[in-house]
Order: C-alpha cells, then structure tokens, then sequence
C-alpha cells in the first residue's frame, strides 16, 4: 500500500469537500450515504471549513476524519468517527448506551480499493477510539444499509458483529439500517 493515513488538517477544506463530493457519486452512494451530491454541492465553503476544522486535531474532539493520502498528495479514501456520550445529542439512531465512537463517512475511491486503503483507515480510526481520554469508549458502533452487502462484508470480516438493533433510513418507509460494534478489548 502506496498511501500514508492520518487526520486531516483544518486547512484542508477543499480536499475534504472534493472527496465527499466523490464519494456521494458513488453508484452505491444511495444505499452508503444519508446525503446526497446535489445537496452537498450546493453547501457554501463555511460549511466545509468548519467540517475540515471540526474533524481535525485542532478541533474540539467530537470528531476526528482520516484520509488515506498518496505519494502525490491525493486522497484516496476517508472515514469520521463522531464520539458518542449516552449525556450527548443524537446524531443517528439511538442515545448511546455506552462511551463510543460512530463510524461513518467511509469511502475509498475505486481505483484504490482492494489495496488495503479500507483496512487502514478503520485500523486507524478503531485506534484513536482506543485512546480517548476518559470515560473510556467502550464500542465502536456503525449503521449500514440492509442492502449493503459489500460493506457488510467488509464490515465482519473486521471484526464488527451485527446487534441486531435496526433503525429507519430517513426517507424511507420501507429501508433500515443495521448496527454493527467492536468492542473495546479487554486487556
């Protein structure tokens, strides 16, 4: 693997808008993402300013983002995780039962998947959770799409296992997402 991952830099705004953009046109970004390219598009540069600045180490914690970054400089994938505190608003799904981060955003471009891109972004992302001041995260949690199976492939082959806890894609009548976590080993 050719790529160097680490988090993101508050500078790096534009870098940040450009593969989200990427990712929501994704053939799959219906089933992958609760946003959508037209949307997003149209978000003014403070909006991907205080992204960038909020998934950053200069940020407030909350969040941090991780991109997988070529020789080159380019990004060849990404993934946030929002820290969840069962005191804490709600973002997606549920209050949190437990400390935990919440991985989402994941993306990896096509010319870059099967390279091992995936793996470290989550190795790295499942690290930093690890390491949070206290309370300790005691999970990992994720939601994917009931349609998703590469994802949910992916997911498992990781290490996280289904709850079995399900909650409505908004949206849809019909669509749910399915909960995935890792726990926190016990040492």
């Amino acid at each position: 693997m050719d790529y160097s991952i680490r988090t993101i830099r508050a500078d790096e705004w534009e870098q940040t808008r450009e593969i989200r953009l990427a990712s929501l046109q994704d053939p799959i970004a219906h089933l992958a993402f609760l946003d959508t390219y037209e949307d997003a598009v149209e978000r003014p540069d403070s909006f991907w300013q205080e992204r960038a600045e909020g998934g950053s180490e200069s940020g407030s914690g909350a969040v941090r983002q991780f991109v997988a970054e070529g020789p080159d400089g380019s990004w060849a994938g990404t993934i946030t995780l929002l820290v969840e505190r069962p005191s804490a608003e709600v973002r997606f799904g549920e209050v949190a039962k437990v400390d935990q981060t919440h991985i989402v955003g994941v993306w990896v471009r096509p010319e870059a998947r099967g390279t091992g891109v995936i793996d470290a972004l989550f190795r790295a992302g499942v690290e930093w959770s690890w390491t949070l001041p206290e309370p300790a995260v005691a999970r990992v949690r994720l939601y994917v799409h009931e349609e998703n199976a590469r994802a949910a492939a992916f997911y498992r082959r990781f290490g996280f296992v289904a709850t079995g806890d399900r909650v409505a894609v908004p949206g849809s009548e019909t669509a749910q997402e399915l909960e995935y976590e890792l726990l926190r080993p016990t040492v």
